[in-house]
Parts: C-alpha cells; structure tokens; sequence
C-alpha cells in the first residue's frame, strides 16, 4: 500500500513522502492515527502542488536574502556611543543596536538574531559583522562606531 506522510514517522520517513508500507500497517495503524493518507491520484496531485509552492517559496527567499546582501554592502551603520578615557565605550555595542541603526538609517529590517557579533565591540573605531541570512547565504555589515556628541 503506498501512503503519503502526513508527519515524520520513525522508520518509515519524513513529512510529505511518499512510502510504500504494508497493508495492514497502513490501514489500522497510519490512517487512523492520521499520520498518512492514502496515495490516490488527487492525493499525489495535492502533494505535487504543495512541493511546488514550497518551492516558489524558498526561491522567492533566497532572493530577498541576495537582494539584502547587495543593499548591505552599501550601507555603512554608524552608531554613535559614550565612551570615557582611551576611548573606551560605556557597555557595548550590541547586535540589536546594530538591527536598529540599520533600520532607522537604511529601511533594512534585519534581525538581530541574524547577525553574529563575535566579540563585543567596546571601542571606537570600523567593523565588519556577518549577517546570516537563511538558505546558506551571509552578507557583511560594516559598522562605524563614532563619538557621541
């Protein structure tokens, strides 16, 4: 009997595949449970449909993510901070400062969770910080710390 998953079914596979499982597996155990439904031609067609549109989709946001890299390397963030002697800044400059000052400075929404701050910037002075932005594409956002004034 050949089934589509409707959820990950351990030993038998991931959501939205299609198996080939015995038939009385199929019809007193997977059906009922609802975690598959049986593979009739509307059934695969549906399946087909979804794969299709989860396509489009994952191609629509890698190149959102290709767009946001291009804009990125554009847009130098400046952000102003108080610092006492030496230059050395009162707290830090966090990712969130960052998500914000680009934002208010550029339109460009990016999360703060997206951008990886290796250490914490606790001085004056030009950074470069990678930003992650989904389906294995990173950018760069280059970061000026400044004086307050």
């Amino acid at each position: 009997m050949k089934v589509i998953l409707q959820q990950d079914v351990r030993g038998q596979g991931k959501k939205g595949q299609l198996v080939e499982v015995s038939d009385g597996y199929g019809r007193n155990f997977l059906l009922p449970r609802k975690l598959a439904v049986e593979a009739t031609a509307e059934n695969l067609n549906t399946m087909k449909m979804q794969d299709k549109a989860k396509a489009a989709k994952l191609a629509e946001e890698k190149a959102n993510a290709l767009a946001l890299v291009e804009q990125l390397k554009n847009c130098p963030v400046k952000i102003p901070a108080r610092a006492g002697q030496g230059g050395k800044l009162f707290g830090a400059v966090t990712a969130k400062e960052i998500s914000e000052a680009l934002k208010a400075q550029y339109g460009l929404d990016v999360n703060k969770s997206r951008l990886v701050v290796a250490e914490p910037i606790k001085s004056f002075g030009s950074y470069e910080i990678k930003c992650k932005l989904g389906n294995e594409i990173s950018g760069t956002v280059y970061v000026l710390v400044t004086e307050e004034k």
